[in-house]
């Protein structure tokens, strides 16, 4: 395939904005029309107010959101846009983990503003292109790709070029396609989805990096939330950017060698203490699957337990085994974490691939648990190809896991039969039956996999309505909030972690706040203000990166040896000196001075903004704000039973006599108890972040962070009014 062979079906030329201390300052708009093949563009620009407000990427993205909806829109709306932003620091390579992308739309689960992140080239050559954000909107009448190629100076819409449409084969097409010859494919990234993201609400974005050692594509999700079943509603193929002669220092950072300086030191920590902290360059993120068994935080069998007798099969030990070693395995340039691990020359045992010898990326931790020890399966080598096949569909695998998990246990407890899924049976560790439903979900025929492709929220109305299955249990059993699937933290005995997952903007995905270490085991956060104070500052702290387009793992997964000797308790979570190397870094591009409260109120801003703009969607109040019973305790007496002296001790501290009471009734009471401490903690919360009861943000707040625009006060004027007759 070359890009010369392909149907042009628009094309428009334009001057590449130069890249100054993190920002073009323009940004890219593509309009695919409403399938008449109506195809058009606009450059636009940012001003200083929109960069003092929104600071970039998430920021960007939910701002170019905003002006692109109404709030009768909805995900698969026209209008509803994909904004692609990677933020000011996006595209250095002096400090590990600048190459995040983050993408913001209206989400298919979750019916409102969804924003996710991903590694991969996408984010830095589109700034190095000439624009800070992308956003795409509209649907065309055939499938297209999109590419803009910065060298050139053209955005051209292609007719989609290949029949294939499963994100392995049309990426690495697209690669060869769009480079000028071999040396020249690393100068491309594309965004993909994949066949399941046609039927399932599940649909990941893909995001590529030419891996020059492996002479492959390689991929990153932006995995959760749909954003993927946008990119194909709209039916975009792909989307591509091309940028040649990359160097590093096209953001013209105001102060190189300060960014020289504070990237040398992290790069020594990380070379002294990973092996002995994280152990990220020989297993990535999935060296955490015995700790959070050793703390009864790994969720087995749909969260019931939280650890299992066989974890020794998916300990950091085994899956080191099947991981390539020796690789600088980061997914931008200059990332020493290398934490983007592979496994090569995997022979497929399934699916259309059967026997096919591919390249895996992963799994991580979240898609060791999920498509893991959550089903009941302890087999790196299931885990390995069902992570091959959900980011070649692109499926989010961590919905993926935690939806099969809750069809597990439906299967189970027999609200769900063979009969109605299609003759397959779905218990708990049947991994030859879960498969074929993955690769069932695939093509959208299977009427009970095209069910269960949309999620856990959707699915308990359809398996209550067409199966008869008892809606109760399946609201007590069903992982999700705010229609989006639990990753993958037994937090159950954690309140404040409670918080970090079902008090969150887009529903219970750990980048939020992953307080539960703090909570559960080391005692640090006692009170309720204590627990509100820490789910204000580290969701906070966490969003600041998807404004200016880093990654978390260099924050915490590795830190200065003497951290927790000069800092104690929430100091020593926040990583002080890390911190402050984000704020050194963050001045040497920009040239802006930033003091960590100001940090914080970046980031509270956009925090604020998100939670209005869910309120424009008719969403982002106390009621989206649930808690299923599973993530606050026990609900079956055979989880009781597992860890029963645990949870009589647990009865006696909430002051409730178990004395006379069947098993059954304990688990009633205790719930009860703890639900009563969740509306504690929502109060507490609220409180702290300066919304009202219903969680809604007051008028102090909106004045304070500047956010009062004429179209939020018309928008929050009347739930204002209505508060103060209360």
């Amino acid at each position: 395939m070359n890009a010369l062979d392909m149907k042009l079906l628009a094309e428009w030329s334009y001057d590449r904005a130069p890249l100054h201390r993190g920002y073009t300052r323009k940004y890219l708009v593509i309009d695919l029309g409403n399938g008449d093949g109506n195809y058009s563009h606009s450059v636009h620009d940012i001003d200083d107010a929109m960069i003092d407000t929104f600071t970039g990427g998430r920021g960007f993205g939910l701002k170019i959101l905003w002006d692109a909806v109404t709030p009768q829109s909805r995900w698969d709306s026209p209008e509803n846009a994909l904004v692609i932003s990677g933020g000011p620091i996006c595209g250095i390579t002096q400090y590990p983990g600048t190459g995040k992308t983050y993408t913001v739309f209206l989400s298919p689960l979750t019916e409102q503003t969804y924003n996710s992140n991903a590694g991969g080239y996408f984010g830095p050559y589109l700034k190095a292109s000439g624009f800070d954000a992308l956003a795409v909107k509209g649907k065309a009448p055939e499938d297209v790709v999109v590419s803009i190629d910065g060298d050139e100076g053209t955005i051209r819409v292609y007719a989609a070029p290949t029949d294939e449409r499963n994100a392995y084969d049309v990426t690495e097409a697209l690669h060869h396609a769009f480079a000028t010859n071999e040396d020249d494919l690393a100068s491309v990234s594309a965004v993909t989805a994949g066949r399941a993201a046609e039927h399932s609400y599940w649909g990941a974005l893909n995001v590529s990096f030419y891996d020059p050692r492996r002479k492959a594509a390689r991929l990153k999700q932006a995995g959760r939330g749909g954003g993927g079943t946008v990119l194909r509603d709209k039916g975009i193929l792909a989307l591509v950017v091309r940028k040649s002669g990359f160097t590093g220092i096209e953001n013209d950072p105001a102060d190189l060698a300060a960014l020289q300086k504070v990237g040398t030191k992290l790069h020594r920590e990380i070379r002294n203490n990973d092996d002995v902290q994280c152990l990220m360059r020989t297993t990535g993120t999935a060296h955490l699957n015995k700790i959070m068994n050793d703390y009864d935080i790994l969720p087995v069998n749909n969260f019931k337990y939280g650890r299992s007798d066989a974890i020794g099969a998916i300990t950091p030990e085994e899956y080191k085994k099947h991981f390539t070693q020796g690789y600088a395995d980061g997914c931008w340039y200059g990332c020493s974490m290398a934490c983007a691990k592979a496994v090569d020359g995997f022979e497929l045992r399934t699916g259309p691939d059967k026997g096919k010898k591919v390249i895996v990326d992963g799994p991580e931790y979240e898609t060791a648990a999920s498509l893991g020890s959550n089903v009941g399966i302890f087999d790196p080598l299931w885990t390995i190809e069902t992570n091959y096949y959900a980011d070649h569909y692109a499926l989010d695998t961590i919905s993926l896991g935690t939806g099969l998990a809750f069809v597990c246990e439906c299967y189970e407890l027999g609200l769900i039969t063979k009969e109605h899924t299609g003759g397959l049976d779905l218990r708990f560790g049947a991994g030859d039956q879960l498969m074929e439903l993955i690769h069932r979900m695939m093509d959208g025929r299977d009427e009970f996999a095209a069910a269960v492709g949309k999620g856990i929220r959707k699915m308990k109305d359809i398996f209550a309505a067409r199966y008869g299955a008892d809606r109760k249990i399946m609201e007590q059993i069903g992982m999700e909030g705010q229609g989006l699937e639990v990753s993958q933290y037994r937090c159950q005995e954690s309140v404040a972690q409670w918080g970090g997952y079902f008090l969150t903007l887009k529903g219970p995905q750990h980048d939020e706040a992953w307080v539960i270490f703090m909570d559960m085991v080391n005692r640090q956060l006692p009170t309720f203000e204590d627990k509100a104070e820490a789910l204000f500052y580290f969701p906070n702290f966490r969003l600041w990166f998807s404004l200016v387009g880093v990654c978390k793992l260099p924050w915490n997964d590795v830190e200065p040896e003497d951290n927790r000797i000069r800092y104690k308790g929430i100091e020593a979570a926040k990583v002080p000196e890390h911190v402050q190397n984000y704020l050194d870094i963050y001045e040497a591009v920009t040239g802006k001075p930033l003091s960590k409260e100001d940090m914080i109120l970046q980031s509270e801003r956009v925090y604020n903004y998100e939670r209005i703009f869910n309120y424009r969607m008719g969403k982002g109040t106390r009621k989206e704000h649930t808690i299923p019973d599973r993530a606050l305790g026990p609900v079956f007496p055979d989880e009781w039973n597992v860890r029963k002296e645990y949870f009589e001790k647990k009865l006696e501290e909430a002051g409730i006599s178990g004395e006379g009471l069947s098993v059954e009734e304990k688990i009633s009471r205790l719930l009860e108890y703890r639900r009563g401490e969740w509306e504690k903690l929502v109060d507490a919360v609220y409180a702290r972040r300066g919304w009202d009861r219903n969680g809604v943000p007051t008028k102090e707040t909106v004045e304070r962070l500047g956010l009062g625009s004429p179209e939020v006060l018309e928008l929050l004027e009347p739930c204002w009014r209505s508060a103060g007759r209360a």
